[in-house]
């Protein structure tokens, strides 16, 4: 029997289908065209909820596909955060080195930028960040522009399948030879070692093979894309018959058909990758040239976003650049760039006033103004004189105090908070006196101490807090550890337990398993329905941060290891189901029990005279091929002995000894 509701139903689908559910707004498209647009096609004003219509965006009531048929340019702008990351390094280095550099007239063959890339050395570089493409770099070894360019149509899921980024590192490399389909083929595919990575090359190999005008090999690109079948055997029809009028005969039309179906699936638009190209040589070149300028930027652009700032510490200090905290002497609203003494590549970065906890952009605008007005602070009590009383809340002053803001005018953080409060009572009450024209006529003439502020003058305790105190402050106010951080010092440990870091984490499968270290941050612990204890964490390395899960039957065997700022290695499962990745925990060892048990550590004697470039360099290479927890004293001469960083700890019981007398003679270690 008929149901009348679904006849109902029914006939009103009918009504609705075909029509729009909704419209919407391409992030990035502008339609661009010679007349006015209503001369080709309808517009609107598309209001967001509450927006009055005359101040709506112009939209088109075609979409994306009926504006592309009627023959109009559509051209998507795309906002990129490292065009101001460039804008910002080039601004630096004209304001504090007085470098005025054309970004966009840059050498691009730039040595030191080639010595970069082939090391794989590109954290905070356009696009070359993740593990996976340093490590086809360093196998790939760029030496031209060209090679650049072919890195990023390369690294995709499509030609990697294929495997087409290891033939074109090995082929460039002399690994593997360099084969082509036809001997003319290597007039149109000679510069990309014989593959056909850029949807030029298909085109171009039309062009020459099969005779087909520009527009001709533009419609067979776009066909190979869309894979239909039917427009792909009329396209290999047409193709075949251009191979034999231009003498190359069928069959080879066939066999080169057959190669073009199979790289046009993977080929890449080359215009866009050299446009792309060239971003990421500008910033490789920025960082190879100009490191502490570009890191400087590079931090401020991610300043709101800890994890990538995180990277980008840890890289300054794997670069030996130091990141200094906030000085309120020097410290601009950014990250700023202090340049070495001597002009050379050396300098340090300073973090910016902006980046601190309740310290709005107002407040160190109105402390810029007054340093660049009537010069540096000379203490914590002419900072409180000559600043805004808007500045001296006493939240914000609180904020800078557990930043570090104020060190180098001799105060330390926990003497300082002990008094700051009253300093500033009594500062704000003089001051309100003397609005008042409350202070008598001949005051001025008085002894020091009869009222102002030399009265007021608190001695300010010479006493602080712990180093890991400080520090603890320092990530609340900074949001990072920047002086120093907790896992300083366990390096080697880490380098010798761990698989991978949190940033490599990228590269690695969902589901497999790791074994990663860092410090116990945010521990929260749960019961679940069934009643079972649990935990969750987040863990913190020296260059990112994941959150952890611990289920009950790992937390009855570990959960007594865990407790905030605990330093541990965690065997767990990675889980990138969702668009978070997190850890599943399986295994949970506490840190610093491995950092306590101590390594002898290691003494090398090194007369200056036998100091020479390439016996460091192999000294070093050496130092890093026996990683361990034996800490490094390199000892020039009779007087001088250097601590080494800890990046250099090493391993004595690996055979090391025995390498160190054979490249620096039988004295060389130090019993």
């Amino acid at each position: 029997a008929e149901d009348p509701d679904a006849k109902r139903v029914i006939d009103v689908a009918r009504g609705l289908e075909g029509l729009r559910r909704q419209d919407g707004i391409h992030a990035a498209a502008v339609v661009i065209t010679k007349d006015p647009l209503t001369e080709y096609l309808p517009i609107q004003r598309k209001p967001e909820s509450g927006q009055d219509p005359a101040d709506a965006p112009v939209v088109t009531q075609y979409e994306m596909h009926g504006v592309e048929d009627l023959g109009l340019l559509k051209m998507d702008f795309l906002g990129l955060r490292n065009l101001d990351v460039i804008t910002d390094t080039v601004e630096l280095l004209r304001r504090t080195r007085g470098v005025d550099l054309d970004i966009d007239d840059v050498d691009l063959d730039d040595a030191a930028t080639y010595e970069l890339l082939q090391r794989g050395d590109t954290v905070g570089v356009f696009q070359l960040e993740s593990p996976p493409m340093r490590a086809l770099l360093t196998r790939l070894k760029p030496t031209s522009f060209e090679d650049v360019s072919a890195v990023l149509a390369l690294y995709r899921p499509g030609p990697m399948s294929v495997n087409m980024h290891n033939d074109y590192a090995d082929r460039k490399n002399e690994r593997q030879p360099v084969t082509y389909f036809h001997d003319d083929a290597v007039e149109v595919l000679g510069d990309t070692y014989g593959l056909m990575i850029y949807q030029e090359s298909v085109m171009r190999v039309s062009q020459k093979f099969a005779g087909y005008s520009l527009a001709e090999a533009d419609n067979l690109r776009k066909a190979c894309g869309k894979k239909i079948r039917e427009l792909m055997a009329k396209e290999r029809e047409a193709f075949v018959l251009g191979c034999e009028r231009t003498g190359y005969g069928a069959d080879l039309g066939n066999e080169l058909f057959d190669v073009i179906e199979k790289f046009a699936d993977y080929a890449f638009n080359k215009s866009h990758t050299f446009g792309y190209g060239l971003v990421t040589y500008q910033t490789a070149y920025l960082k190879a040239n100009y490191p502490v300028e570009y890191l400087a930027s590079l931090l401020t652009s991610v300043k709101t976003n800890l994890d990538k700032a995180a990277v980008y510490l840890a890289e300054c200090r794997a670069m030996g650049i130091p990141v200094l905290v906030p000085d309120i002497n020097v410290a601009i609203s950014e990250f700023g760039a202090i340049p070495a003494d001597d002009g050379g590549r050396g300098g340090s970065i300073t973090f910016g006033l902006s980046a601190v906890r309740n310290v709005g952009e107002g407040l160190v605008a109105l402390i810029l103004a007054e340093r660049e007005a009537n010069g540096r602070f000379s203490d914590f009590y002419d900072f409180c004189e000559r600043v805004d009383p808007q500045v001296l809340n006493k939240r914000s002053v609180e904020s800078l105090i557990k930043g570090g803001a104020f060190d180098d005018l001799g105060h330390r953080r926990q003497g300082l908070l002990m008094v700051f409060e009253q300093i500033i009572d009594r500062v704000l009450a003089r001051r309100r006196k003397e609005a008042e024209g409350q202070f008598e006529l001949f005051a001025a003439l008085e002894e020091p101490g009869a009222d102002g502020f030399d009265d007021a003058r608190i001695d300010i305790p010479d006493t602080d807090f712990d180093k890991r105190t400080r520090l603890s402050f320092e990530k609340e106010m900074l949001g990072l550890y920047v002086s120093d951080h907790p896992l300083r010092g366990a390096e080697a440990a880490l380098r010798r337990k761990c698989d991978c870091s949190i940033y490599e984490l990228d590269g690695v499968e969902d589901g497999s398993m790791r074994v990663l270290g860092g410090l116990v941050t945010g521990l929260q612990r749960k019961w679940t329905k069934k009643g079972d204890l649990m935990a969750v964490f987040v863990l913190e390395d020296l260059q990112g941060t994941i959150e952890c899960m611990v289920f009950p039957k790992t937390m009855q065997s570990y959960g007594h290891l865990l407790e905030d700022d605990a330093a541990v290695l965690v065997k767990a499962r990675v889980d990138k189901r969702e668009d978070t990745p997190k850890l599943i925990a399986t295994e949970v060892e506490v840190l610093s029990d491995l950092i306590t048990d101590e390594s002898p550590p290691v003494r090398i004697n090194l007369p200056a005279a036998r100091a020479s470039e390439p016996v460091l360099r192999s000294l070093k290479d050496l130092l890093h091929e026996h990683p361990g927890e034996s800490q490094v004293f390199l000892h020039l001469g009779t007087s001088q002995v250097l601590r080494l960083p800890d990046e250099f700890s090493v391993d004595a019981s690996t055979g090391l000894v025995a390498e160190l007398r054979v490249l620096l003679g039988a004295d060389a270690v130090l019993v």
